[in-house]
């Protein structure tokens, strides 16, 4: 197995010993806050999924991966992470209803994400709750847009069981399959130290260009004399249209099917 000195904090062994459980909390914490919190959309999560099924394969002497526990098990805490995420998500919205969008743009909110969102669910309906998780940005305020829309509860969180399952589990064993082409399972078992490490190093240093690039857009908007405050009235005209969750999903914009 290729060795990185200067890492040894993140030597397999090292993570199955000390760190292995702590290691999945991070994950799981990461994929809830994609959905539960408004700020999960700065997380790259669907190649944290794949890794993480990734690195639950056999590394060694151990009989699972990275994180010392069955892949089925793995998939199955990331999946449940997703799924009470999105309710989080929802309660949120439902509770704090259109007052929630009542902030200044900033690195960790933007009246733009709402409106692609919005236009996700008037185009799809009540299903972009589950096509959302697949859409970056879209996944963090889907849940959040249906709280304040009330969307049944009882529909919401069908929709959202499902697309956490297709999403959190899948993508997860997803991972874990690709890990069984020769080529690939071969690179994870010689490499895991630097796979470990693009996975580390890349979901900071995306989230942190992310937060950046979002934050000196505000400003510049700001310093131009754009209207960066999100009030009350604004708020209130992103709340959707309870009709909007019964409407069938439109999956040819164009009218040519």
């Amino acid at each position: 197995m290729h060795s990185t000195a200067l890492l040894p904090w993140l030597d397999p062994e090292t993570i199955i010993g000390a760190a292995g459980p702590w290691a999945l909390l991070v994950v799981c914490f990461i994929v809830f806050a994609e959905t539960g919190l408004l700020v999960g959309f700065l997380l790259p999560g669907d190649t944290l999924l794949v890794i993480s099924g990734l690195l639950s394969h056999p590394l060694g002497a151990s009989e699972h991966g990275v994180f010392g526990i069955s892949v089925w098990l793995v998939a199955l805490l990331i999946g449940l992470s997703a799924f009470v995420g999105g309710e989080v998500g929802y309660l949120i919205g439902h509770k704090g209803g259109p007052a929630v969008f009542e902030r200044k743009e900033s690195g960790l909110f933007s009246k733009k994400n709402v409106e692609r969102t919005n236009a996700f669910f008037e185009r799809f309906g009540g299903i972009t709750v589950i096509l959302a998780r697949f859409v970056p940005i879209v996944r963090t305020f889907a849940p959040v847009a249906a709280g304040v829309g009330h969307m049944p509860w009882r529909r919401y969180t069908l929709y959202n069981l499902i697309g956490a399952v297709l999403w959190g589990f899948g993508l997860t064993m997803f991972g874990y399959v690709i890990g069984f082409i020769p080529p690939v399972a071969w690179f994870v078992k010689e490499y895991i130290d630097l796979i470990l490490l693009a996975a580390v190093g890349g979901t900071a240093l995306v989230t942190l260009w992310h937060y950046l690039s979002e934050r000196h857009k505000a400003k510049k908007e700001a310093a131009a004399g754009a209207d960066v405050v999100t009030d009350a009235g604004e708020a209130q005209a992103l709340t959707l249209d309870a009709e909007v969750f019964d409407r069938a999903p439109d999956f040819d914009p164009d009218g040519t099917r």
